[in-house]
């Protein structure tokens, strides 16, 4: 697909540039025969230095450096019908349009140089994401799955949010999605402590209490190495770990630390608040509590939507914090695709611009099985309040 859009793109672009160099060609040509019917005591050859400065600016190094070319013999030609070359302010003429072609021509070479060097970097980075991430299937069981991720150094394309989806060995889904203090290529290595851990303790412990003991051991044990000179110490992933049964609506949660997920289901938006909410992962010197699940009902129909703080605390021009789950509220809820595909276009034009915290967004629904299921639901309202007995807020 990227080297696809990039063939394109050269594509267009090479026909307009082609026309574009017409202008600096025919500067020097209209230089030239100006300066030519002028006086000896008029000189235009010093304007000579636009053309190949106007080619730096929409063509590659080769054509900048021909239009240069050009433009010294256009300024040797000048020379010779107006007094030759061996006066003085000719040759100074000379050698100082050479001297500044020669620069624009170099620093056209390191621009080029730095773009090729911007392009592999972009390049690694993608695949380095691709691989740390594994983009979940579009469907895995009985889910529906659509996800998005933003990174706020944008030659990177990667930073410390998480998110992955296992099968457990019975059947269920395992799902977890985090944020490592800190943003960009500096917390890849926790980023991928974590996913590697769930990805490896998914299948192994039926308990989700248990994964998520195992998630925070190899923090725990990992994180010493991962942590810099500057930031020693202060290291700590927030993290929602989920577990959904194929059959079963009756799912289960942990949150450490981490923003509640929203919930849609019959018209309504509910967040998830956590009962039991746990310490981020990586407090190793902090007691924590035992971990208890929080209990939700996610029925045939119903979405979750799971995000990072990225979301939540992206600000607009006025500073005003994004308010998502009233967003959610009021997008039609139809699919995963369309709904993460009207949160996008909203949240980069509640921004303005790119987002200044890596951003993750993940939403899940359950679709109908061979098993009866209950009906299909949609979201339409607004109701965020703490979870009540089977995960649902109360009436009114």
């Amino acid at each position: 697909m990227g080297a696809r859009r990039l063939w394109v793109d050269r594509l267009i672009e090479q026909p307009l540039s082609s026309r574009l160099v017409a202008v600096p060609l025919a500067l020097i040509v209209v230089i030239t025969v100006v300066d030519l019917q002028l006086p000896t005591t008029v000189h235009l050859g010093p304007f000579l230095v636009v053309a190949p400065a106007l080619t730096a600016s929409m063509a590659g190094t080769r054509t900048t450096a021909a239009v240069a070319a050009l433009t010294v013999a256009a300024q040797v030609l000048i020379a010779v019908f107006h007094g030759g070359l061996t006066t003085a302010n000719h040759v100074a003429q000379i050698i100082a349009l050479t001297m500044l072609s020669a620069l624009v021509v170099f620093l056209q070479f390191m621009l080029e140089r730095r773009s090729r060097a911007l392009s592999r970097v972009r390049s690694v980075a993608e695949v380095a994401q691709r691989v740390l991430l594994r983009p979940p299937p579009r469907r895995i069981g009985p889910l529906r799955v659509a996800w998005l991720y933003l990174a706020a150094e944008d030659e990177t394309q990667i930073g410390g949010d998480l998110f992955a989806v296992a099968r457990a060995a019975r059947p269920a889904t395992r799902v977890v999605i985090g944020d490592v203090r800190g943003k960009g290529l500096a917390s890849i290595g926790e980023a991928s402590m974590v996913l590697g851990a769930f990805r490896e303790g998914a299948h192994r412990y039926a308990a989700l209490p248990d994964l998520t003991a195992a998630l925070e051991d190899s923090v725990c044990r990992n994180l010493e190495e991962a942590a810099t000179e500057h930031d020693l110490g202060e290291h700590f992933i927030t993290a929602l770990v989920l577990d959904i049964p194929d059959q079963d609506p009756h799912a289960v949660m942990i949150n450490c630390g981490h923003p509640p997920p929203l919930l849609v289901h019959d018209h309504q938006v509910t967040t998830l608040h956590p009962r039991r909410p746990t310490p981020p992962l990586g407090m190793c010197e902090l007691p924590v509590p035992a971990r208890r699940t929080d209990p939700f009902t996610f029925e045939t129909g119903d979405m979750l939507v799971l995000y990072t703080d990225g979301v939540i605390e992206a600000r607009s021009p006025a500073g005003h914090f994004y308010p998502l789950a009233e967003r959610v509220a009021s997008f039609p809820a139809t699919s995963p695709d369309a709904l993460l595909h009207h949160i996008h276009n909203d949240l980069l034009t509640h921004i303005g611009d790119q987002p200044a915290d890596d951003t993750a967004l993940l939403i899940i629904k359950r679709s109908p099985t061979h098993h009866p299921q209950l009906p299909h639901i949609t979201a339409h309202t607004l109701n965020d309040q703490p979870l009540t007995r089977r995960g649902r807020a109360p009436a009114g």
